[in-house]
C-alpha cells in the first residue's frame, strides 16, 4: 500500500469528484480510478460506491478514511517543517496581541520582523480580550492569563508578575501601608482587565494565597491610564510589573508590597490546533520569544 495512493483516496473523499482530484494533481480520471482500484486491491475491500451522479464510502472506506486523513496531514507538515529555511518568508499573518506588551515590546518586535521578510506583511491588533481564534481569522494570538480552549495551542513564553504601587506624593499624603488587609483603607485604583475582579487582590501567605477585597474612586480597562494615574498620586495600583519597571527604577513610585503580591500569569503564544504551524507563524513566534526573554526581568 503505497502512502500517496492513501492521499489520492483522502482527496476523492474529500472533494467528492475523481476529475476534481485529477485536475489538483495534474491527472487523467482514469489514471485517479486505477489508482483507487489499486488500494482497493491491495487492501481486498471495496473503499467506495461510485454511480454517476456521487461517491459514497463503505464500512471499510468510512473505517479507512481517518487514517488516510492522517497521512495527507502528516505529510504536509513534514514539507512545512523545512520550508522556508534558507527562502523569504511571504504571505500574511493576522494576529492580536495585549495593549501592554503591544506598547511595550510587539508594536517594535513584529514590525521589526516584517523588515527582515519584505514579502510578509502582519496585521496586529492590540485587544485585551481572548478574541476567537477561527472565527476571527487570526493566525496568531498573544495572551496572558491561562488557556481554556483545547482546540488551541499554546507555547509559554514566560510568566509575568504583578506588583502593588504608588508615588511618593501619595504615600506621603495616605501613608504607606504595612501589610495588605491595610489596602482597605486606601484609594485602589482597578485595572478593570483581569483573569478576576478588578477588586479582587492577590498576595502569598504561608498556607496559599488569598484575596483581600479593595475599593477605590477610579477604574479603567486601560493599562496606559491606569499608570498616569498612580504616577499622578491618586491611589494605589495593581499591575503587571512590566507596565511600571521603569517607573519604579527610577523612583515615580514605590513598589509596596515587592515579595508578597500572589498573582503570576503566564505569557503564552497561541495559534489554532494543528501538529506543524506555518513556518512563517513559527520563525515569528520564535522572534516574539527572543524580544521578551531580552527583557525578561521586566517581568
Amino acid at each position: 500500500m503505497r502512502a500517496d495512493d492513501l492521499i489520492l483516496f483522502y482527496q476523492v473523499v474529500e472533494t467528492g469528484a475523481f476529475s476534481r482530484v485529477a485536475e489538483q494533481n495534474n491527472l487523467t480520471n482514469s489514471v485517479v480510478s486505477k489508482r483507487i482500484a489499486r488500494l482497493e486491491q491491495e487492501l481486498g475491500v471495496q473503499l467506495l460506491y461510485r454511480t454517476t451522479r456521487k461517491l459514497t464510502l463503505t464500512e471499510a472506506g468510512k473505517a479507512l478514511v481517518h487514517g488516510a486523513k492522517n497521512v495527507k496531514q502528516a505529510t504536509q507538515e513534514a514539507m512545512e517543517s523545512v520550508s522556508g529555511f534558507g527562502e523569504n518568508i511571504s504571505g500574511h499573518i493576522k494576529m492580536s496581541v495585549p495593549s501592554i506588551s503591544g506598547d511595550l515590546i510587539l508594536a517594535d518586535a513584529v514590525a521589526e520582523f516584517c523588515n527582515m521578510h519584505p514579502g510578509l506583511t502582519v496585521d496586529m491588533s492590540l485587544d485585551n480580550r481572548f478574541v476567537d481564534l477561527v472565527d476571527g481569522g487570526f493566525d496568531l494570538v498573544i495572551r496572558t492569563g491561562y488557556l481554556e480552549d483545547s482546540s488551541l495551542i499554546a507555547r509559554h513564553i514566560l510568566d509575568s508578575q504583578w506588583v502593588v504601587c504608588a508615588s511618593p506624593s501619595y504615600i506621603a499624603k495616605n501613608s504607606k501601608p504595612l501589610n495588605p488587609e491595610d489596602l482597605t483603607q486606601h484609594n485602589c485604583l482597578q485595572y478593570a482587565y483581569q483573569t478576576t475582579g478588578a477588586s479582587e487582590w492577590e498576595f502569598k501567605a504561608n498556607k496559599g494565597n488569598y484575596i483581600v477585597r479593595v475599593s477605590g474612586s477610579f477604574s479603567t480597562d486601560n493599562a496606559t491610564a491606569l499608570r498616569k494615574a498612580a504616577l499622578g498620586g491618586h491611589g494605589i495600583a495593581y499591575v503587571p510589573r512590566c507596565l511600571v519597571y521603569h517607573d519604579i527604577r527610577n523612583g515615580q513610585l514605590v513598589d509596596i508590597f515587592p515579595d508578597q503580591v500572589g498573582k503570576r500569569l503566564g505569557i503564552y503564544a497561541v495559534y489554532p490546533f494543528t501538529r506543524q504551524p506555518p513556518n512563517k507563524v513559527r520563525l515569528l513566534i520564535e522572534h516574539i520569544r527572543t524580544r521578551y526573554l531580552a527583557i525578561s526581568h521586566y517581568f
